[in-house]
């Protein structure tokens, strides 16, 4: 089949993802239009509106968008995307007759503030294709698939690089919202922790393009997610380059993520740490054994390859529009 992805923004870059791992498979041709960019992260790009409509444009994107838009068999709508959102000159409204729609929920304020809105628009308009990209927002839309976000395991910036397992232990944290990813805790523990003694270097990575986040995050030990529950594209970034990833998988979550791992939940390789104490005593752990840290590190990578692989996620998605 052929998929168009249409969002206002790729949120974190996940739908040129799937786009990219999803025609490595084979099994559909997909593509992405998307008619925002935001912070500073430079995620790689398919067909941007405003680059096909600015003064660079030739026609020829918008061209190619309009015949996407005429002959694509599914629409896959990003977070508060809808046959509404208009692209340039042209409103996937428009060419609704005959394809099959599906609403993906990446977890946006407005949908976590609101989700039976949502629901209730859905079920007006018969809308049952229905995807979820974390377990905790299954909560909120019960009637939803979870599709898992995946990482590139094989692209060189998201393998293991050489590190030095001495000294101080390199964390890394990269918050896209520092209000939604417990930031001012981790500051506040790892103050602590260094007037008690512990050899800790902070890497707060912050506003700058993807490839430079990739880079520095990977020279680290360890990476500190964040505490609401579930985990983030973060978290499988640092699993994927051998980083122990510190964050606070509820039970719900956890769950889940071992069902469609296929591993009990106690070999997940995430690092618990739940509230500030947790993390405390994660980090307090984590400095004082470099060694362990380096160990839970090589089965993050072993756990990316063997359980959470690009070609494993992307299957999922192929599944599911296979289903349609």
């Amino acid at each position: 089949m052929k998929i168009l992805m249409i969002a206002v923004n790729d949120p974190a870059g996940t739908g040129i993802g799937f786009c990219r791992a999803v025609n490595r498979l084979g099994r559909h041709e997909a593509r992405i239009v998307t008619l925002e960019t935001r912070y500073t992260h430079s995620w790689p790009k398919d067909l941007h509106v405003p680059d096909l409509t600015g003064p660079g444009g030739d026609g020829a994107g918008l061209a190619e968008l309009e015949r996407l838009l005429k002959t694509s068999d599914v629409f896959h709508f990003h977070m508060t995307a809808d046959e509404h959102l208009r692209l340039g000159p042209f409103l996937p409204a428009d060419h609704l007759s005959g394809k099959v729609v599906v609403h993906h929920e990446h977890g946006h304020h407005d949908f976590r503030s609101n989700p039976e809105a949502f629901r209730e628009k859905y079920r007006r308009l018969g809308r049952k294709n229905l995807l979820v990209s974390t377990p905790d927002l299954k909560r909120m839309m019960p009637e939803a698939r979870w599709q898992p976000n995946l990482v590139h395991q094989d692209e060189p910036a998201l393998r293991p690089a050489e590190r030095q397992w001495s000294g101080a232990l390199r964390l890394a944290h990269s918050p896209t919202r520092k209000d939604l990813k417990n930031t001012d805790e981790l500051l506040a523990v790892v103050e602590a922790l260094r007037e008690r003694g512990a050899g800790i270097e902070l890497d707060m990575i912050d506003n700058v393009p993807h490839s430079q986040c990739l880079a520095r995050k990977r020279m680290n030990h360890a990476l500190f997610d964040h505490m609401q529950g579930y985990y983030g594209v973060s978290s499988l970034e640092g699993l994927s380059q051998g980083l122990a990833v510190i964050a606070g998988l509820n039970a719900w979550n956890r769950a889940h993520v071992a069902e469609f791992a296929g591993v009990p939940e106690a070999d997940l390789p995430w690092v618990l740490a739940h509230d500030a104490d947790g993390l405390a005593a994660a980090l307090s752990s984590l400095a004082g054994d470099l060694d362990r840290c380096r160990a839970i590190g090589e089965a993050s990578r072993r756990f990316v390859e063997q359980r959470w692989s690009e070609e494993k996620v992307a299957g999922h998605l192929c599944d599911f529009w296979d289903a349609l």
